[in-house]
């Protein structure tokens, strides 16, 4: 089958579907085989300077007939190439895509007071915001237009801070479980804040939160926010065999930065600002974001909406075939609309 916009042939029998992802029943094979080939002739890598000059790790990947470009934004822990199979139908559908690897994740810059490689810090989440600005400006800028979003949990708190502060130069942008609000486990706002202040003040902002360990190996699946079992994986041995991959979990500062994003997406008169379409999209079973808030952040976008997927954890992108497949088709559907 060959999409209509481009003239690419979209899927293989019994491997790929007609959006280009992947049928779980041979996952790993398909990956190494078809996917991650088909991309390495289409990607290139840079190191780009994020807004105060620190190195960041950049990967454009170029569709053969663009009809406009996707940024994607990566969640807590996550990096480029955890996404391949979505760039992968990306570019299959004729949209060049432009990600990267966010400050302390991946291959971009590490704090280097950290000798932990697997603990994320940030001293303000700002600093991703404005990472984020640079690299439109530098980067995203001169790829083909129009521009459109895809952002995931962290990823979509940092754009909805950017979408509140411009405009341009998205025409409109798919959340999947945007982290409106962490998962405090069910402690309070106020003691959760207060413990991190307290962290900052004694100089332990570089410090792991006790409740995580550092990285020793495979993942567990049962616990992860994924609920399909091959693309689970295929991921977790590709994060075991490359150590800038090996983020599990976050620094006293990180946290505390990331409780303070719910204050700022939700002010008053924030959230109206962005006026571009947008849809959220929130998982079922979700224990990672608070739905509470993201619910809020939806019902006050001016020209957005939440739809909550059936079944999924908080990767709805990992999901199994038949929750992931539905829902991809959606994203992609919104994301081509005509504008």
């Amino acid at each position: 089958m060959k999409d209509e916009h481009t003239g690419n042939e979209i899927y293989e029998e019994g491997k790929l579907n007609e959006d280009g992802l992947v049928f779980s029943g041979e996952y790993k094979k398909t990956m190494e085989e078809i996917v991650l080939p088909w991309l390495k002739e289409r990607r290139v890598d840079s190191t780009e300077k994020g807004f105060d000059g620190k190195p960041l790790f950049v990967s454009r990947f170029s569709a053969d007939n663009p009809k406009g470009t996707v940024m994607i934004l990566h969640g807590f822990t996550e990096c480029v190439d955890k996404f391949s199979e979505l760039i992968f139908s990306f570019l299959r559908h004729g949209w060049s895509v432009l990600m990267y690897d966010q400050r302390g994740h991946g291959r971009s810059w590490r704090d280097e007071k950290i000798k932990d490689k697997s603990l994320v810090h940030v001293e303000r989440f700002e600093d991703y915001v404005e990472d984020m600005e640079t690299l439109c400006e530098s980067v995203l800028s001169k790829m083909p237009k129009p521009y459109v979003l895809f952002c995931h949990s962290m990823g979509g708190a940092v754009s909805g801070m950017f979408l509140e502060k411009h405009t341009e130069p998205f025409e409109r942008a798919a959340m999947c479980a945007p982290m409106i609000a962490p998962n405090r486990n069910g402690m309070p706002l106020h003691l959760a804040t207060g413990i991190g202040k307290t962290a900052r003040a004694f100089g332990k902002s570089r410090s792991r939160v006790p409740i995580t360990k550092p990285y020793s190996g495979p993942e567990d699946f049962e616990t992860s926010p994924a609920s399909g079992r091959e693309r689970f994986d295929w991921y977790d041995e590709m994060k075991a065999s490359v150590p800038e991959f090996q983020t599990n979990g976050p620094s006293y500062g990180w946290a505390l930065e990331s409780f303070g994003v719910t204050e700022k997406l939700l002010a008053p008169g924030a959230v109206e600002r962005i006026t571009i379409p947008v849809r959220v999209y929130g998982a079922e079973r979700d224990d990672s974001v608070l739905q509470e808030e993201q619910k809020q952040f939806a019902e006050r976008l001016p020209n957005g909406f939440r739809t909550e997927i059936p079944g999924s954890k908080h990767e709805i992108y990992r999901s199994g075939d038949a929750v992931f497949f539905p829902w991809w088709h959606e994203v992609l559907q919104f994301l081509t609309e005509e504008r």
